[in-house]
């Protein structure tokens, strides 16, 4: 008897350390240098770069910053201004559990945030028709949020723009801790 009991209890408890564990890291790209294309940006662990190679050019594949006018805020975009196509990816040094975009983008511009396990596979997607507009002329460019879940999260992709538009990502906040949750979840089921 006191066996069932001790079994579940320590699934709880074991749940409970797990999520206490997770935590919520935040990016928001203030150390960027604004207008310069590289081919790759780390911060926090993160790698960003493009998703895939130049389908038109033999050139390297650049992300750059960009400015968001009215904030000061630095958004990551894809460099390339006739590769629109090509997502940019955002590699993390270990499984996480949700990640969420703070995007802003050209009026109109969809955007799509899918999210990769560890073999490249999409695991989840958000996605917005097209990105909200200014309401009046005088009015800064607006942000906007598109969140993916799942138990273990390798990387991210964000796409959407055509040619001569821009999707950038203002921050980026990932919870940690995705392994250990869904571990704990699994044997407390047990």
């Amino acid at each position: 008897m006191t066996r069932r009991v001790a079994i579940p209890l320590f699934a709880v408890l074991m749940a409970a350390v797990a999520a206490a564990r997770a935590e919520e890291v935040v990016i928001d790209f203030e150390r960027a240098q604004i207008g310069k294309p590289m081919p790759e940006w780390t911060e926090k662990g993160v790698v960003f770069k493009l998703a895939g190679p130049l389908a038109h050019s033999k050139a390297a594949g650049r992300i750059m910053f960009f400015p968001h006018l009215a904030t000061n805020h630095k958004g990551i975009l894809n460099a390339m201004a006739t590769e629109q196509a090509i997502p940019v990816q955002a590699t993390f040094p270990e499984s996480v559990a949700s990640v969420t975009l703070v995007l802003w983008a050209s009026t109109g511009c969809p955007a799509l945030l899918e999210a990769l396990d560890d073999n490249g596979a999409v695991v989840d997607k958000a996605s917005l028709a097209a990105a909200p507009a200014r309401k009046a002329p005088g009015d800064p460019v607006p942000f906007f949020q598109l969140t993916v879940r799942a138990p273990a999260i390798a990387a991210i992709r964000f796409s959407g723009p055509r040619e001569g538009e821009f999707l950038a990502a203002d921050e980026l906040r990932f919870t940690t801790g995705a392994e250990r949750v869904s571990d704990a979840r699994r044997a407390q089921r047990q």
